[in-house]
């Protein structure tokens, strides 16, 4: 069957079609008369994706928008943002909703978990292409309460992605308040060991003390060096005054011994002369006598106490060295001892220190996460609420009849073409020819209704040409 067969059949048999497609309008009409009216109210969102913390101050990285927005699709169907819708309109506070739930559930188990899925299944979520817009359609049977509920999950919405906020800060500040009584606890022992070594060591300033010890220390070191070097020269010249005095510098540049010596000489040039003019018995002889002996021994005994004070120099010089290599030792031992304090005393401060900055940190990231927990603000905007629909969304007539239409045509050919193929008729000149494989003589034009004038002539039959 070829398309021209096929119009000459719906041509044939056009008031079946037009029964049928009759029959479907009918019944899309009395459809559409009988559905429910259904309006929908939607409310539009708009995610704000600034970047920044409002409380830290923070440069966040931006959300990926397909991701981020399909995320928050998924919030808005959740259950728990049904549940604070359902809470925010009070529905389980009417009666005739606990009636319908005894109906429906028997009385069985949460009343708001029975509506939330209701909501949940007459809620529709519709990002905006290429934006971060969200809207928020519901759909029902009564104009005022569609409005109502897009609005109250919108609300709930907000609400709960506050409460994703602020749930997690305030279990951290919780947990932070815990361990900030620890890390108190810890610096207090800390700072009271430091204080006790203090007291006990007699320590204020590890550094400064050390710095004076040294320098004693250093001090000491210099003197032992130099009353080395005095002991040395002292010795040299103990040496030379027990072994031969009279040549000693020391004894030498006594100005008692000069003056002595001296005297000595005058005394015995004086004595020379009385012994060239008088007897040794002539008393002028014994008084230069006895008076140069006097002398050479006054001399003699200068000259021993110069070279016992060289000696004596000496000893003092020896002491010294040993005084203060005593002092020297325990000065070092001191030092060695105030090292030892020194890195103890460094040790507990960076203990008191560690302990403070944790002790402030934790201060810190408390106080943030206290603000964060309790900050009420949201990242979501409401662009638009929903108003009450003035008009159902369905049933649309237009769209129901254009639809029963086209469904009314379709099976109007459907059937016409399945009775042709179980009645096949010829319809066509050609039709005969294709199906019967000889040509056709002449065609009996169809007569016009009406009635026929007695004059006219009958239908002529038109020869058709040989093949």
């Amino acid at each position: 069957m070829n398309f021209t067969h096929l119009f000459l059949a719906l041509r044939a048999r056009y008031k079946i079609v037009l029964l049928i497609l009759a029959v479907t309008v009918a019944a899309a009409l009395a459809i559409t008369a009988m559905m429910p009216k259904v309006y929908k109210a939607s409310t539009s969102l708009v995610l704000n994706t600034k970047g920044v913390d409002p409380i830290t101050g923070v440069t966040l990285p931006v959300q990926l928008m397909t991701g981020y927005v399909a995320t928050q699709a998924d919030i808005i169907r959740s259950k728990s943002v049904a549940l604070k819708a359902v809470e925010n309109l009070r529905l389980a506070e009417s009666a005739a909703v606990q009636e319908q739930f005894r109906e429906a559930r028997g009385g069985q188990g949460s009343i708001k978990e029975w509506l939330a899925g209701l909501l949940l299944a007459k809620v529709d979520v519709e990002p905006s292409r290429d934006s971060s817009v969200l809207t928020i359609n519901f759909r029902g049977n009564d104009p005022q309460f569609v409005a109502a509920v897009a609005n109250a999950f919108a609300q709930g919405y907000l609400d709960f992605t506050v409460q994703l906020k602020t749930d997690p800060a305030l279990q951290a500040s919780g947990f932070i308040n815990t361990q900030i009584k620890l890390l108190r606890e810890q610096y207090e022992l800390a700072q009271s060991r430091l204080s006790k070594y203090q007291k006990e060591n007699n320590i204020y300033s590890a550094d400064n003390r050390v710095d004076v010890e040294t320098a004693r220390l250093n001090e000491l070191s210099s003197q032992l060096v130099q009353v080395q070097g005095q002991l040395m020269e002292a010795e040299s010249r103990s040496r030379q005054a027990t072994g031969n005095a009279g040549a000693s510098p020391d004894v030498l540049n006594n100005g008692l011994i000069q003056s002595l010596k001296s005297q000595l000489a005058t005394a015995e040039a004086r004595f020379a002369d009385t012994s060239q003019r008088l007897a040794s018995n002539h008393p002028q002889y014994i008084s230069a006598k006895s008076e140069v002996d006097k002398l050479r021994s006054n001399l003699d005994e200068q000259i021993r106490i110069a070279s016992t004070g060289v000696a004596s120099s000496s000893n003092i010089y020896r002491q010294r060295e040993n005084e203060l290599r005593s002092a020297l030792s325990a000065q070092k031992a001191r030092v060695l001892e105030l090292n030892g304090a020194r890195d103890e005393f460094v040790v507990l401060s960076n203990e008191v220190d560690n302990a403070r900055r944790s002790y402030e940190s934790a201060m810190q990231r408390y106080n943030q996460t206290n603000l964060e927990g309790q900050a009420r603000q949201s990242d979501i905007a409401v662009l638009s609420t929903a108003e009450v629909p003035g008009s159902p969304t369905s049933p649309r007539l237009i769209v129901n009849l254009a639809l029963a239409i086209v469904i009314g045509t379709i099976l109007g050919a459907g059937v016409v073409l399945v009775l042709e193929l179980l009645d096949q008729r010829v319809r066509s000149a050609a039709h005969m020819a294709d199906v019967f494989g000889l040509p056709v003589l002449g065609t009996i034009a169809k007569p016009r209704i009406g009635k026929r004038s007695k004059n006219s002539p009958p239908p002529a039959m038109l020869p058709q040409p040989q093949q």
